[in-house]
């Protein structure tokens, strides 16, 4: 059960990434043209921004550091404020039950959005401005989630869909903006009664699960930057939703070698190995090898790694002697 409970705070986390627009500044946009302002499309210093996020996916914080100087610029400095929050963001998940970083994430994604707000009345032409925009509110949406603040959170879904859908609407083969509309509507396809109501109060667009799941799919084999995350996020969709456990676990393994330093990643596989495989050889196996890797420095974050290996040894072992 302390899986499942584990793997369901991380979906619930994920059923509320969001972006944020205000009407009226996208009205103005649209009149913007007549000024002589031109659309600009694309994303700034990709391969710099996209290898920056990489770190983030490989649990490498530190060297981030070091990088994001000379990554913010040539991207905006917009880009480097929701990396920075991304970044604690996944620190968090490292260790969910901790609120150390709480207040340290929750300064840095305010700035964040300030910054992309900014960034979006500068330049309403401009497709990655509404894009970062939208980040900024999905990460914050995503804690929110967690933390039970749902009634925020849904607020900022609702912002997350309007400011992606304009980044859209401006630059149609921005893949990585499809990332956050899919997640939503997905999520609003298949949310229970409760999440309708919900949903009718707050005036939110209805959801699409089929079309959802194809735009996510798109943005994991398209996206410039959100590629590693979305396949992420596919993940847990095919185990609580479309029944497709080994296809999951497919995902998994992909991560694994695409960011070997993460250990939540190979702490999934194990999870996944007991509550959708019943398998507590394979699980317990697979803890034993990251806490091999703990031990041998050979993921960041041992003393993390450690601990979640050790609590499912502990539990796989008692479940092989019963």
């Amino acid at each position: 059960m302390r899986a499942r409970s584990a793997a369901a705070a991380r979906l619930a986390v994920a059923a509320a990434r969001g972006f944020g627009v205000r009407p009226l500044i996208v009205a103005i946009a649209l009149l913007i043209p007549a000024a002589g302002l031109s659309q600009q499309t694309g994303i700034t210093a990709a391969p710099q921004v996209a290898r920056a996020y990489d770190l983030i996916l490989d649990a490498n914080f530190a060297e981030l550091e070091k990088v994001l100087p000379s990554t913010c610029p040539p991207a905006p400095v917009v880009a480097c404020r929701g990396l920075e929050a991304l970044s604690l963001w996944w620190r968090i998940q490292l260790d969910l039950d901790s609120r150390a970083l709480d207040a340290a994430f929750l300064e840095s994604v305010d700035r964040a959005i300030a910054e992309a707000t900014k960034f979006t009345e500068a330049e309403p032409r401009r497709a990655e401005a509404w894009f970062y925009l939208g980040a900024a509110y999905g990460v914050r949406s995503q804690f929110r989630v967690y933390r039970k603040e749902r009634l925020a959170a849904a607020r900022d879904g609702k912002r997350i869909k309007e400011a992606l859908e304009q980044a859209l609407l401006l630059d149609p083969s921005m893949h990585d903006a499809e990332f956050g509309i899919g997640m939503y509507r997905y999520y609003a396809g298949v949310a229970p009664a409760a999440f309708r109501f919900l949903r009718f109060l707050l005036l939110l667009p209805g959801g699409d699960r089929h079309g959802g799941l194809q735009q996510l799919e798109r943005a994991a084999q398209r996206g410039v930057l959100v590629r590693g995350e979305a396949q992420y996020q596919i993940h847990m969709l095919y185990l609580w939703y479309e029944n497709r456990p080994k296809d999951a676990l497919t995902l998994l393994r992909q991560l694994q070698a695409r960011y070997p330093h993460n250990p939540l990643f190979r702490h999934i596989e194990a999870e996944v190995l007991d509550v959708y495989f019943h398998d507590h050889a394979a699980s317990l196996t697979a803890s034993q090898q990251l806490l091999a890797l703990a031990h041998a420095r050979k993921v960041f974050h041992p003393d993390i790694a450690e601990k979640l290996a050790r609590r499912n040894i502990t539990r796989q072992q008692r479940a092989l002697q019963q």
